[in-house]
């Protein structure tokens, strides 16, 4: 069996169960019994959490891979912004080798030292960004540099309990938990109880305006729908830009994405109308060191922001970035968030 054919009985075996998943189930004890370790030695205080001095708001996920994550945090900045905050980022900076010393910046970050999504999200956002693997040197290093930032927005980081946190906010996509097994057997880095116990669960779906599934009796965790919405193409080359509609109808199209999910940026060039000739699903986090367009014929090749952000190098004229910005069915989301922190903004309290 291919290694392609492999991980692909695993995501369905992951999704619907199977003879694979069922051979994976003691593995998966294991993994319960290390989950509620971690937890329980964190709760008991054995090993002890960084409380920051300003709040600290974690989206992340119980589905392994991707969700929706970076949208959903770009989202947030946005709207604590707009209601009198001075957001900052946190983010572990996948795929990069930080050193011991957090990496803190703004503006055009360069992907290779921050890690895409961060450097995407300080792009799209103008909010300091922090990355270290330890959350908690990464929030350290952002408040020393950026004294004005007065929350604090972890992008991912549910399972990495060393940073204390206010908020929980949980993105997960159509999937909802798969068979509902934990790794390996299933998709879960913990057990799917634990959407219980979060503040706001949004899933991201692929139909704007679908009615959002009701909340516990507690009205706890609140429950929102996500959708992405498309903008302006951007040509990576020359930075023009030109109405995502005007390639609709238009032959030798393709379309490439290195996300956790590339089928969800297909589907959502498909509902505006975009039926590309090609597909090309690259790896989640790809790093665009060789050019893997080279062989594609197409006149042009649509790209998400997260791979776009790596791209500019590569001098392809045919390469067209699609961002996307979130929409959402509860519009009171951000005022709620914003009323749920333990501080106003600009009252940042004293550091320890």
């Amino acid at each position: 069996m291919t290694a392609k054919r492999a991980s692909t009985l695993l995501a369905r075996q992951w999704q619907h169960g199977g003879w694979l998943s069922t051979l994976l189930l003691p593995l998966s004890g294991l993994t319960a019994w290390a989950v509620a370790r971690k937890r329980e030695r964190y709760r008991d205080g054995a090993r002890p959490a960084y409380r920051a001095p300003v709040p600290v708001v974690v989206i992340g996920n119980v589905y392994v891979g991707g969700t929706g994550k970076t949208p959903m945090v770009i989202a947030a900045v946005e709207g604590l912004r707009a209601r009198g905050y001075t957001p900052g980022v946190v983010s572990r900076g996948y795929g990069v080798k930080v050193g011991p010393h957090a990496r803190v910046g703004t503006g055009a970050l360069e992907a290779s030292r921050y890690g895409d999504e961060p450097a995407l999200i300080a792009r799209a956002t103008g909010a300091p960004v922090s990355v270290h693997p330890k959350r908690a040197l990464a929030a350290q290093a952002l408040l020393q540099a950026h004294p004005d930032v007065d929350v604090i927005v972890s992008d991912d980081g549910l399972q990495h309990l060393a940073l204390a946190r206010d908020i929980e906010i949980v993105v997960q996509d159509e999937r909802g938990v798969g068979n509902g097994r934990l790794l390996p057997a299933g998709p879960l880095r913990e057990p799917a109880s634990r959407l219980r116990e979060v503040d706001a669960v949004v899933t991201n779906t692929s139909v704007p305006g679908a009615p959002p599934p009701a909340a516990g009796a507690s009205g706890r965790p609140r429950q929102v729908r996500m959708w992405l919405e498309p903008g302006e193409a951007r040509q990576i080359e020359s930075g023009g830009t030109r109405p995502l509609a005007s390639f609709a109808g238009q032959p030798r199209i393709a379309a490439a994405a290195g996300i956790g999910n590339p089928e969800r940026f297909f589907a959502t060039l498909r509902a505006a109308g975009i039926a590309p000739e090609t597909t090309l699903a690259l790896p989640d986090h790809h790093d665009y060191a060789e050019s893997p367009f080279r062989t594609l014929a197409a006149d042009a090749i649509l790209i998400t922001s997260k791979d776009a952000i790596k791209c500019g190098a590569l001098g392809d004229a045919r390469l067209w970035e699609v961002p996307v910005r979130a929409g959402f069915s509860d519009p009171e989301l951000f005022d709620w968030l914003a009323q749920a922190l333990p501080q106003p903004p600009g009252n940042r309290k004293p550091a320890a």
